[in-house]
Parts: structure tokens; C-alpha cells; sequence
């Protein structure tokens, strides 16, 4: 497992809740929002914007989406970002790949050459980038966390867990190219690879272990509600609808 540090104002600032041990209920609530999904939905899907406001949902948050992408989720002293990744088999999940922002060291630094260049020293530009956003964050809140979901097939089977949203320290890691030309990061202990970063579209992933202690939600069963229901149950009459011809 990658080596993550200590943290100060976590470790001193209570968090609304232990880490990766959600509020009572999370796993029903989440279980609902997805039959919900099902009854609605032609095909079940959860993307980035809905998976936030379902979180804010489900931890009694509130949803502000953020430019960064680092802060989308409120609850007191702390703040979330909300990744969805698709996954055939949740439960047994490993290892997952999170597309953590575009890292754009021509636009941050001026350079004017990103393909083939030193990897170390570009490899160090795009993490100094990551590093900017989460202290900026860090700032505003006490605890910064990334929360995860991953997406069984057709939505009957989620898994859910959380880890802080750290800075790195760029002399843990080195860096190299690889054979599509991207730049790849390792950690210089373990020889494990952990960052990815395309220099055409400047798009920065980061590899993180799924914990062992997963939340798996699993839905047994669910229904498509007609049209005629939802309308009813929204109260819907004929004069909500106003029809005319345009005339010059």
C-alpha cells in the first residue's frame, strides 16, 4: 500500500465522521437513490455531478460544485470530491484509477515543450500543480477527503469508500516515460506505480489501493415506475402546459 502521511489539523480537528466509517444509514440511503435511478432512468446511470449531489444526500451535506473539483461536497469542517469508476465486480476490487484534474504545466509554468523532456523535473511541475489545489482547500477546511464509488454492471452492485485528499512529496517519487508517451510516476520505496499524467490534454490520474473495510451496496431488487405514476405524483394537470402557434 502507498505510504500516506500524517496530517496536522486531521489529527487535531474532530471530523463530523471517522474516516471511512460513513453515518448510519449511508448504505440505505445510497441503496434508495439507485432503485430510484432504476425507476426513473431508461439506463441506470450515476456520473460525476450526480454522484456528488447523492453524497451531499446521503451525509446530510450540502452540494457546491467547485471549479477545482476538490471541495463539491460540504459538511461542516470538511470537504469532499466525488469520483465514480466503473468496475465489473466492486466487491472485489483492488485498485482503482481516479482522472484527478488536467495539470497543465505549459499554461503553470511557460513551457513550451511537454513530450520527451526530463521526466523528473516535469513529473515534479505536475505534482507541485496538485499540490497548489489541495493546500488551497486545506486552507478553507479541516479535512479534505475523496470519495469513491464504484459502478457494478447496470448499477446492482456499489461500492463505496473514502481516503484524505493529500499533497505529495515529489522527492518520494520518481518519474519516466513510457511507451505511448506518457509520463508515469513511482514511488521510490515500494517501485509502485501511482501517477499518470498525458502530456497532450495535461490529464493527471492517480492509482489508490481500495481498502479492505469497502461499503458494498447491493440491490436484490427494483422496478420501473410508469408514466402515468410520475406524473401523478408530481401533481401534474393540463394547465402546466401552455401550446400556441407563433405568428410573424
Amino acid at each position: 500500500m502507498h505510504r500516506r502521511p500524517k496530517l496536522k489539523t486531521v489529527e487535531k480537528v474532530k471530523a463530523p465522521y471517522p474516516l471511512n466509517n460513513f453515518p448510519d444509514n449511508f448504505g440505505y440511503k445510497l441503496g434508495e437513490e439507485i432503485i430510484y435511478i432504476h425507476a426513473t432512468k431508461n439506463k441506470p446511470t450515476i456520473e460525476g455531478e450526480d454522484w456528488e449531489q447523492i453524497l451531499a444526500r446521503c451525509i446530510d451535506a450540502e452540494w457546491k460544485p467547485s471549479n477545482v473539483g476538490l471541495d463539491d461536497v460540504i459538511l461542516g469542517n470538511m470537504a469532499f470530491s466525488a469520483k465514480t469508476v466503473k468496475n465489473n465486480n466492486p466487491q472485489k476490487a483492488k485498485k482503482v484509477r481516479l482522472i484527478s484534474g488536467r495539470n497543465s504545466i505549459v499554461y503553470s509554468y511557460g513551457e513550451d515543450k511537454v513530450a520527451n523532456v526530463d521526466p523528473d523535473k516535469a513529473g515534479r511541475q505536475v505534482l507541485s500543480i496538485w499540490n497548489e489545489r489541495v493546500s488551497a482547500i486545506r486552507e478553507k477546511f479541516s479535512h479534505l477527503r475523496t470519495v469513491v464509488l464504484l459502478k457494478g454492471p447496470n448499477l446492482e452492485e456499489v461500492g463505496v469508500f473514502e481516503f484524505e485528499t493529500i499533497r505529495y512529496d515529489p522527492e518520494l517519487f520518481f518519474w519516466g516515460w513510457n511507451d505511448r508517451g506518457n509520463l508515469e510516476g513511482y514511488d521510490r520505496e515500494t517501485r509502485r506505480h501511482i501517477f499518470t499524467w498525458q502530456p497532450h490534454g495535461s490529464q493527471f490520474t492517480i492509482i489508490e489501493d481500495v481498502p479492505d473495510e469497502l461499503l458494498v451496496v447491493r440491490i436484490r431488487k427494483y422496478g420501473k415506475a410508469d408514466r402515468s405514476t410520475i406524473l401523478k405524483g408530481v401533481g401534474f394537470c393540463s394547465d402546466w402546459i401552455e401550446v400556441y402557434k407563433r405568428h410573424s
